[in-house]
């Protein structure tokens, strides 16, 4: 399906998105065709019963877990990536042995018409299928009983999901977001971390739930910062960002909207970028500094181009900032200090961490992608995702070889306990 048809999936994104054509088939295409090869090659062994260890009492019996399929499915995507993050969980679903319905984004409006026309042509009908529609179709979906539900998006939308599977008492993973740190400190490659953090900033335009949200360093790095950043952003976008065919462009005029209030509202002071067009959906790559805690732009998570700056001197200043705020999807660290790292990563907590570099670490199948808290409820890529859709049950096979050893079995409760004590 995605190669007969990789042309149309490219329009559809850039329709939406202003997706340039490196980011659409490096975050939407690629992503979904080497998940895609990886639990072909692996799923085999990700399927067969897993022995575990037994006692005394149980010697000569079969035991093992057994994956089994959980039966439907509901995978309710987002418009960030919206063929990604529909096709990602729905490989893992099939690979599971689920049927599946998928509801796209009706934000992203080019790709869920795509979506709704290719799946019924690609895959049997009688096991997949696609809803299409908004708020109201999503709502009505959900009073349906489906063995789980798997979302990505927003915290709100969350919530009333949960709620709605309190009902059937429905297993849910939810992949939501929200502010994820870039922490910069001791010696480091200053034009290094500037081009890294560009490209993992303002891909997609900022609309990336692993996006780096805000950085925290020093003022003086903050000042070594800001001149590499320009020349990068210069690098990467040119001299006018707006004509460059490698930025892409805010999803909506209503998401244009809500950046700019927040950059309307926020104390910072624009060091670089700040340049709008509404009619475009364009807000140039940006970056504030002299950024407060309590700042406008601290308090959701910006999803768009604009990137503040926070000060702090001293590492544990850094580490307590982070442990104040929601756990994020995603931190970042950058330095060339292994002590710095490893502080950081053993004193924090995130659904995933990166360092000296952003967002690469959700493209390797071998880890799990998932948050932590606020920032999500459980994980998948690769066998994260075939455990994620997958009832593991508990086997026991048992024989009538042996009946006169059962007789040890009906002792009293006090010499039951003896005869099963594991021995030191």
């Amino acid at each position: 399906m995605i190669k007969d048809n990789e042309q149309q999936i490219l329009g559809a994104l850039h329709k939406d998105l202003a997706k340039p054509k490196f980011e659409a088939v490096l975050s939407e295409i690629d992503i979904v065709i080497n998940e895609l090869h990886y639990t072909l090659n692996n799923f085999k062994s990700w399927m067969q019963p897993e022995y575990v260890d037994k006692n005394l009492a149980t010697k000569f019996d079969d035991c093992f877990v057994k994956r089994e399929p959980l039966g439907v499915v509901l995978i309710i995507g987002a418009w960030n990536y919206p063929w990604q993050l529909l096709l990602l969980p729905m490989v893992a679903a099939v690979a599971a042995g689920n049927c599946v319905v998928i509801k796209p984004s009706e934000v992203s409006a080019a790709t869920d018409t795509l979506i709704a026309e290719l799946i019924p042509k690609y895959l049997s009908q009688d096991c997949y299928a696609v809803v299409s529609g908004g708020a109201e179709e999503t709502k009505s979906l959900l009073l349906n009983r489906f063995d789980h539900i798997f979302y990505t998006g927003s915290q709100a939308v969350a919530r009333s999901i949960l709620q709605a599977a309190s009902v059937h008492l429905t297993p849910v993973t939810l992949e939501l977001g929200g502010k994820c740190p870039c922490l910069i400190y001791g010696q480091v490659s200053i034009a290094g971390v500037a081009r890294r953090l560009v490209w993992s900033k303002f891909f997609n335009a900022g609309q990336s739930c692993v996006a780096p949200d805000y950085v925290l360093c020093s003022a003086a790095t903050r000042d070594a910062l800001l001149p590499e950043l320009r020349q990068a952003l210069e690098d990467f976008y040119g001299k006018e960002p707006q004509t460059s065919p490698d930025l892409s462009r805010i999803v909506s005029a209503r998401h244009w909207a809500r950046l700019m209030e927040l950059l309307k509202r926020s104390n910072g002071k624009v060091a670089v970028g700040g340049e709008s067009n509404e009619d475009d959906k364009y807000i140039a790559p940006t970056v504030l500094v002299d950024v407060s805690e309590d700042d406008a732009l601290m308090e959701e998570e910006i999803f768009g181009p604009i990137l503040p700056i926070l000060n702090f001197e001293s590492l544990q200043d850094g580490i307590d900032f982070i442990n104040r705020k929601e756990k994020a999807l995603a931190l970042y660290v950058f330095s060339n200090e292994s002590s710095v790292i490893n502080k950081v990563l053993e004193n924090t907590s995130s659904g995933g961490f990166c360092s000296n570099d952003g967002i690469i670490h959700m493209t390797l199948p071998g880890l799990p992608f998932g948050g932590v808290g606020a920032s999500g409820w459980g994980s998948y890529h690769g066998r994260w995702g075939f455990e994620t859709f997958t009832h593991r049950r508990a086997c026991m096979l048992r024989g009538w070889a042996l009946e006169r050893l059962n007789g040890l079995l009906y002792l009293s409760p006090c010499k039951l306990r003896l005869y099963l004590r594991p021995k030191a």
